[in-house]
């Protein structure tokens, strides 16, 4: 499903207009600060009705604003154009497809179902758990609404258990305790399969790229089966747990146990990996992931993604350059940012579009 045209009004430091993007591959060259990651920005926002860059809407709204939209037109396989213009005024978002407004974020999710690669993708790695949690969570939510509704509910429901915890409210508990292993074991179920199929993709591509067997990706429950960890717990060994933790929970007044304390750890010969791993054998961990999560995508739905690449590639020496690029997944499109004087013509095809970005302002690079 490939992006038209992307026409910002007020987004960023963007000139307000049409960005035509009708090709394959679109390139986008300039100094930093000159507005080529707002675009990618408004590509991924335009897919998502959210930012990856920050969770204040009005922080994409350009100085001096106080309301802007995203229009864009992609285009089905069949040939069939939609459009979606995503707006915001006096703080209130409104999400438009093909006219219908959309009462809830999620009804886009699938409709442009962009993979960004971004320097924060280093957090999958060597951050806090919740950054990994966020990523199979993010994997999974691209194609399954259903999943969507129920971390939803987990975390509604989480949210008011704590909040018992916090005001000695305890008579709700049992009640809370049981939505919340319900939802908690499905969460968890949706986790084992993914992290299940990524193993599938990710060693080998990690092996293509930098030469080290064995590196795999390992789902660590908070909630476990006592006789084989690759399986779901049983109900009552959950409530066993959860009840156990009761007293514990009363005093530091949170929940101690669930998928909200999962864990997802890189491993080489089952030790972890990340600890001794050098800087750039990490940032590859991230790198190889997103890719990964294309190749994922396209297994689980049968689509190609499109792609968003925003100054991923500056980091890597010339040859794990060119193997990324290599193994990247068939797609619908791809975008890429790039500083001047960086060899795109390397990557760049007879249809590439090509824009030099100054100030907000795009102008094609022929030739």
């Amino acid at each position: 499903m490939p992006f038209l045209y992307l026409k910002p009004y007020n987004f960023r430091n963007l000139s307000d207009g049409n960005i035509d993007l009708l090709s394959k591959e679109v390139f986008f060259t300039g100094l930093n600060g000159q507005g080529k990651s707002n675009i990618i920005e408004g590509l991924y926002y335009s897919s998502y009705g959210s930012s990856f860059r920050t969770r204040n809407d009005s922080e994409i709204i350009k100085n001096g604003h106080d309301e802007m939209s995203l229009h864009s037109m992609y285009k089905e396989e069949n040939g069939s154009t939609h459009t979606t213009v995503i707006s915001i005024e006096k703080g209130n978002k409104k999400i438009e497809r093909d006219g219908k407004i959309l009462r809830d974020r999620k009804e886009l999710v699938n409709t442009m179902p962009c993979v960004l690669y971004n320097h924060d993708d280093l957090d999958f790695a060597i951050g806090e758990p919740e950054r990994r949690r966020f990523f199979i969570d993010q994997s999974l939510s691209m194609y399954d609404i259903l999943y969507i509704d129920v971390l939803r509910k987990y975390k509604r429901i989480l949210k008011n258990r704590n909040l018992c915890l916090k005001e000695q409210n305890y008579e709700l508990l049992d009640t809370y305790d049981i939505q919340l292993i319900m939802n908690g074991l499905e969460i968890q179920k949706k986790r084992y399969g993914a992290v299940f199929q990524f193993n599938m993709i990710f060693g080998k591509l990690y092996e293509q790229v930098t030469g080290i067997e064995n590196v795999s990706i390992k789902y660590v429950p908070s909630w476990k089966n006592r006789q084989n960890e690759n399986m779901l717990p049983e109900l009552d060994e959950v409530e066993t747990l959860i009840k156990s933790k009761r007293e514990s929970e009363k005093i530091l007044q949170t929940t101690m146990t669930g998928p909200h304390r999962d864990k997802i750890i890189f491993v080489k010969d089952g030790l972890p990996f990340v600890p001794t791993a050098s800087t750039g054998q990490r940032r590859l961990v991230a790198l190889v992931l997103r890719t990964a999560q294309a190749f994922y995508y396209t297994q689980v739905t049968g689509k190609k993604p499109v792609l968003l690449m925003d100054d991923v590639l500056l980091e890597l020496d010339p040859d794990k350059r060119q193997r990324m690029t290599e193994l990247l997944p068939e797609y619908d499109q791809l975008f890429c940012t790039f500083l001047p004087g960086e060899p795109y013509e390397r990557y760049r095809k007879n249809s590439t579009r090509v824009y030099e970005i100054r100030n907000g302002m795009w102008e094609e690079v022929k030739g």
